[in-house]
């Protein structure tokens, strides 16, 4: 019998397979005796504030944290993000209609589509973008129209290139500033006219705001519900992933219009129990800390000094990159190097030579969508030091 019969044809859709490939690459260089140095996904390599490992560790200890923390409760921690939003932004939220907390924004974004759409509806997707975006569509067997996103447009998607029928079709539009792999950063005049263009056909703007305390140089990257009116067209993930350190406690939120989170909710009641609680008491020490201490410096910072650092040693190296204004990516044209075949080598090419060479990890930017082919996506998510090492290591790789 063949085997076939028990895998689905949508999981072909759910991921890029390049992302299985370079783990393949990365197991084959460690087994050959290379020094890794793994600079493909985002994993942050620091832990929370201790305040925050407290909290979870407090609240772990107690007997009474090990039910089930049912789906439409939680309100502690939603109160506490709609706190930190309008400290943050300046927005107000309703933290029992217009909040939903998520196991991670990336439990959000796969089900969105889900609770939103029918099949056959359609969605306009950011090309690079984040893959669960797509693979959300492929789950929800939902139609995606693609935004090129391009270097002579500052990375932003044109708007008006997206015709009049494709509008009035898109159930919703899905964009992420600061960008995911790209690390472009929007203004509030950009999404200032993506609500007024969504407004005009009807269509639900969905913000992936999962960079917003990773901004460089003074950077404040904004929350499109700053908007007046947004709330009415609008909804915005937020994760404590990246800009807290929580990546593995898996904790996050949609905040906006109240009936997609309504609509996101009911789905999520109907698949999980929520969030385990001592992990949401630690989401509330987190967010209650950035609060009440604004002095200490965000995430940001710490990337902002390994991208300058790193950047300066790759220049020393050969390979001049433009220094991105957020998140804890470099988005990189592919290196100059001397071609030693007939055609030059693609993204995929260049990340697995340079795996199987000098033991340095990078994501091919294919892996993002077909716009992102000439780029490579490194994440800087080791120290100081090892960054400096693999500057040095890939500017050999680059001369050889």
């Amino acid at each position: 019998m063949s085997q076939t019969k028990w895998r689905s044809n949508r999981l072909s859709q759910l991921g890029s397979s390049i992302f299985a490939e370079v783990a393949a690459w990365k197991r084959a260089a460690a087994e050959s005796g290379l020094d890794i140095i793994d600079l493909g996904i985002g994993n942050p390599d620091q832990p929370p504030a201790a305040v925050v490992r407290q909290a979870l560790s407090d609240a772990a200890l107690r007997p009474d944290m090990y039910a089930y923390p049912a789906i439409k409760s939680g309100l502690p921690f939603r109160e506490q993000a709609a706190a930190w939003m309008k400290h943050r932004f300046k927005v107000e939220l309703d933290a029992e209609t217009e909040l939903v907390t998520l196991l991670g924004s990336q439990d959000g974004l796969a089900h969105l589509a889900m609770a939103l759409c029918d099949p056959g509806d359609m969605v306009l997707l950011p090309n690079p973008g984040y893959p669960i975006y797509a693979a959300s569509l492929a789950l929800a067997g939902v139609e995606s129209v693609l935004m090129p996103l391009r270097e002579e447009n500052d990375f932003m998607p044109d708007l008006n290139a997206v015709s009049d029928q494709e509008w009035d079709r898109a159930t919703f539009i899905l964009v992420n500033y600061p960008n995911n792999p790209i690390s472009a950063v929007a203004d509030i005049a950009f999404f200032e006219r993506l609500i007024e263009k969504a407004r005009k056909h009807d269509v639900l703007v969905v913000h992936d705001l999962a960079y917003s305390e990773m901004g460089f140089d003074g950077c404040e990257p904004p929350s499109i519900l700053e908007v007046p009116g947004a709330m009415e067209q609008a909804v915005e993930f937020h994760s404590l992933s990246k800009s807290f350190n929580m990546a593995g406690c898996r904790i996050g939120f949609l905040a906006g219009n109240k009936a997609a989170v309504a609509a996101l909710r009911e789905l999520k009641a109907n698949i999980d129990y929520g969030v385990f609680d001592p992990i949401q008491e630690a989401g509330i020490a987190a967010l209650r800390e950035a609060i009440a201490s604004p002095e200490q410096p965000k995430a940001g910072k710490l990337y902002e000094r390994r991208c300058d650092l790193f950047l300066e040693a790759l220049r020393s190296e050969g390979w001049l990159i433009t220094a991105p204004k957020a998140t804890m990516f470099i988005w990189a044209p592919l290196p100059p190097m001397q071609w030693t075949q007939e055609e030059p080598w693609n993204a995929r090419r260049i990340s697995q030579e340079m795996l199987r060479q000098t033991g340095v990890v990078v994501v091919p930017g294919e892996a993002f969508g077909s716009e992102g082919e000439g780029y490579v996506r490194i994440a800087l998510v080791e120290d100081e030091e090892r960054l400096q090492e693999a500057a040095k290591r890939i500017g050999r790789f680059i001369r050889g």
